[in-house]
């Protein structure tokens, strides 16, 4: 009897170490929690090409939206940790959403395995083209002084484009209206059209409307100008010096996978993030490419660990102070 039971758990040790060796046998979903067309997106879908050619499985797009990124991170949490279900997690909801959602159902340092940094993402005050301000000073004297009639998109409550806004209004005094889109690609679109008035968003989402003057841009929150946007001044340039921050976004798996399949895509990654098309255009969005100091699990762990540190008391700080 106790033969036949080690011999069973052998086999099916033997059969698991077959299936890591094999891995991956069919496509894998990467959940992208906003819609199609947004930052998240675009990086996923820069990424995920030269991952499927270093897997030799297809990464395949798979964009659920709600709750400010949370309803897809969910989700995804929830899958199996056999590698097939992998997401694309930002500042958002792996820094934000904790001092943002009470009963949120994952914890973003405990629920995930980290797979790495994919690309980071300056953070771009922009307003319609019709806005009158022809200044960051100006700007922020004409939303205080609009008030609720002023209209201030964002991709929902913990997103990127949420939070990084609620900062923006607090440190200025500012108490617009807040629209609520299911990811910043809508959000921009009607951004373009003149339906709201601004948004604080990442600059690959609007890098392209930029240069192409459909929607105007009053500054860029790092302490360099941007190659991308070389006319857009710092936020220190204009008058704004505490207003800094950057977004990121990564790649995360449910928590448990084997460590031979989280080192395949740990492996993938790495070799997208080096593969000259994929680091091209990241850069010409405006976007960073992570240095060797920032990549890997490792260094996206304690990255986490920091931005929920960082972001839980300035948004409850904020909602306090803008209630």
């Amino acid at each position: 009897m106790r033969t036949a039971l080690a011999l069973g758990l052998l086999s099916a040790l033997a059969a698991f170490g077959a299936a890591a060796d094999t891995y991956p046998q069919r496509p894998i979903t990467m959940v992208v929690p906003f819609a199609a067309g947004g930052p998240t997106d675009v990086v996923a879908r820069i990424v995920a090409e030269p991952m499927s050619r270093a897997l030799g499985q297809q990464v395949v797009i798979e964009n659920v939206t709600g709750a400010g990124g949370t309803t897809g991170i969910t989700r995804a949490s929830q899958a199996a940790p056999d590698g097939y279900t992998i997401m694309m997690g930002h500042m958002g909801t792996h820094g934000a959403a904790p001092a943002l959602f009470k009963g949120l159902k994952y914890d973003p340092a405990k629920s995930f395995d980290t797979v790495g940094l994919a690309a980071g993402t300056p953070i771009v005050i922009v307003a319609k083209k019709s806005m009158a301000a022809p200044d960051l000073k100006g700007f922020i004297e004409a939303i205080k002084a609009g008030g609720a009639s002023i209209n201030q998109a964002h991709a929902g409550v913990g997103s990127v484009s949420h939070s990084t806004g609620i900062l923006f209004d607090s440190l200025v005094g500012a108490k617009p209206t807040l629209v609520v889109y299911r990811g910043t690609g809508p959000a921009l679109n009607d951004l373009v059209a003149g339906q709201v008035d601004f948004m604080t968003d990442q600059i690959v989402n609007v890098a392209p409307q930029i240069t192409g003057g459909t929607i105007k841009a009053y500054a860029i929150a790092t302490p360099e100008r941007s190659p991308s946007l070389p006319d857009v001044p710092t936020t220190k340039e204009a008058g704004l010096p505490e207003y800094e921050v950057s977004a990121w976004n990564a790649v995360f798996a449910p928590k448990g996978l084997p460590a031979d399949v989280r080192a395949k895509l740990v492996a993938a990654l790495d070799t997208a993030l080096k593969d000259a098309s994929a680091r091209k255009r990241i850069l010409e969005l405006g976007g960073t490419v992570p240095k060797e100091s920032e990549a890997g699990p490792d260094a996206l762990q304690k990255l986490v660990e920091s931005e929920v540190a960082r972001w839980t008391p300035v948004l409850r700080s904020a909602a306090d102070a803008n209630p």
